[in-house]
Formats: C-alpha cells, structure tokens, sequence
C-alpha cells in the first residue's frame, strides 16, 4: 500500500478538522463519522452556519478528473432543480486538497429511507430518474468507467482468481459458473442494446432520503454510464407479481419526463448478477481496510464462497426466467 493509503486508514479527527478550516470553513469541534466503507464520511458542526458533510475519498479509486466529473454532473442536475445533494462550491472549487487527502464538502441534508410502499413516492423518485436521464443522456462520462458485463463480470473474476481468495477446491466451481454466466449476460447486452448514459450508477433506497415528504437523491460516487434500467431495477422488490406492480407505478411517472426502452427489462437479472459479481470484488479489495474487518468478519471465510457460487447457480436459473413486463 503506498503512504496515501497508509494515510487514508490513519485519517483522524484532528486531521479531519484541520482539512475542512484549511478550506476557510470553522469548525464547533462537533463531529460524527457516518455509514461509509467505500470512503470516510463526517458530519462537521460550524461555528457560523449548518452543518457540512466531509467526505474523504478512498485514494487510488478515482482519479481527480473522474470525481471532478461527478461534482459537475450532480451540479448539472442541481441547476435544473433536480433534488441532489452537489457538493458546495468554496473558493470556486468543490474538489479540495491537503496532502495525502482529497475530499468535498456537502450541505448536511436529515432524512429517512423512503417508503417504496408509498405510490406517491415511488411516482416520485421514477419523475426524478427520469429527469436525471434526460440531461443524463445528452452526452456520456469521459473519465468514469462504463457499466457492463467487462468491467462489472470479467475484471471481477480476473481480480478474485489473481488475489487468490476462492478456497482451491471451491475456485472449478466458481469458474465454471461465472463463464457460463458471463456468456448469457454479454449475449443478453449485445442483444438489448441499450442505449448507454450516464448514471446514478447506485440508485438503491439507501440513497434516497425522505423528509417532510420531499425526496432527495444523494451520493453519486458509482456513478457511470450504462442502461438507464440500472437505475430502477433496485427499487423493485417482493416477488414478481408485487415487482410489476411497483414497475408499473415507477414507470408511469418516469415516462412523464423520458422515454424507456421496455427490451431493458431483460437486462434486470444479468444486472443483478453484475452487481453481486462485483461485489465480491470490491469485498476483496478493500478486505485490508482495517475499518473492513471489523465492518465484515464473515468475509473470505469458506462458507462466504460456497454461498457466492451457489447465489451464482441460482442467478443462471433466474437470468433465463421470463423478464417482468411492461406496456406503455
């Protein structure tokens, strides 16, 4: 690990302080560190004005041209009254260094999980996506990677193969499922061809917040371009009926603000096999975080990779299942 990582594990409260008063900001002293492994992320108390979020980026995943790519989509979508949370501008920039450190500054905004039960907030989460892939769709990420089954399927399966961290009597197994998935699933993309645009890139509850009835869209750090479906297959749950239902109520907003390609919906099950694919991956790469292990001991054990391969054969079956349906 080079000394930015060393750094980057180290980071503590005095050095987060230190950080954000460099950008001309004072801090109270409150601090509280919150929900992330991918980065480090505080709520900072100011002595004269609303709290800011500080997010602290992982070195080594995204270069400052990529991040800074993000900052002015989600600045993009802010100046046409999308509900994101951009990062703010101070001294004209939204990207700040100090060392080792790279991190931006956010308005803290309070919230809640959404109620996907709620037909009137899910109607308007699918106006809000919708009007994300409109300005989306007018052009595509120049430094963030494109979501698709090589960058999401093969170069998981290369990096766990290469590290090593399939047991050796369980690694036939996997590779045998994973050809015979990712052969279905880069068969399935070319067949689709789905219009590729940018993205979210995460868009799971998780990253919804609610409050007093308003929705806001945070955290766009995965965000890349690919099939607008990415962005709405994880907001359907329950079983396939309950799934077409919430289809249906989604995409009767979401096509208010932009069209959708209803052959997309074959891509939902190669995409959720994409995603546990990759998250396998990242498991490993961050597995000598120290913040990791104590976040994930489960990991890397046997049973974790006998369960991976059969969620893996499971996926084979699922993938070949009729799509849901969805008529305009």
């Amino acid at each position: 690990m080079g000394t930015g990582t060393d750094s980057f594990f180290k980071l503590g409260p005095e050095q987060v302080i230190r950080c954000i008063e460099r950008t001309g900001l004072h801090c109270n002293g409150f601090q509280l560190a919150l929900n992330s492994y991918e980065n480090r992320v505080y709520q900072i108390g100011l002595d004269n004005g609303p709290a800011v979020v500080a997010k602290f980026y992982r070195p080594e995943r995204w270069t400052d041209a990529a991040i800074l790519e993000e900052h002015a989509f989600t600045l993009e979508l802010q100046a046409i009254d999308i509900p994101v949370i951009a990062p703010l501008r101070i001294a004209g920039e939204t990207l700040h260094h100090d060392g080792p450190f790279r991190f931006a500054l956010y308005p803290c905004r309070p919230g809640r999980a959404p109620d996907l039960e709620n037909r009137q907030q899910l109607q308007q989460l699918g106006r809000y996506i919708a009007r994300i892939h409109a300005l989306g769709s007018t052009q595509k990420f120049k430094h963030r990677p494109a979501l698709n089954p090589t960058t999401f399927g093969d170069d998981a399966c290369t990096l766990l193969l290469s590290e090593e961290v399939i047991p050796l009597e369980l690694e036939s197994a996997y590779m045998d499922i994973a050809e015979i998935l990712l052969d279905e699933i880069e068969a399935r993309f070319e067949t689709t061809a789905a219009k590729l645009i940018r993205l979210h890139g995460d868009g799971h509850p998780g990253n919804i917040l609610c409050h007093q009835g308003s929705l806001f869209i945070v955290d766009f750090d995965d965000a890349r371009t690919g099939p607008a479906i990415q962005d709405l297959w994880m907001f359907l749950s329950g079983d396939k009926v309950q799934q077409t239902s919430l289809l249906h109520t989604v995409l009767s907003a979401y096509t208010q603000f932009h069209d959708f390609d209803p052959h997309e919906l074959t891509l939902i099950e190669p995409l959720r096999t994409l995603r546990i694919m990759h998250h396998a991956a990242w498991l490993t790469r961050r597995r000598n975080d120290p913040a990791f292990k104590a976040a994930f001991p489960w990991f890397n054990t046997y049973h974790f990779w006998q369960e991976h391969i059969q969620t893996l054969r499971e996926q084979a079956d699922a993938i070949h299942q009729p799509p849901l349906q969805w008529f305009a």
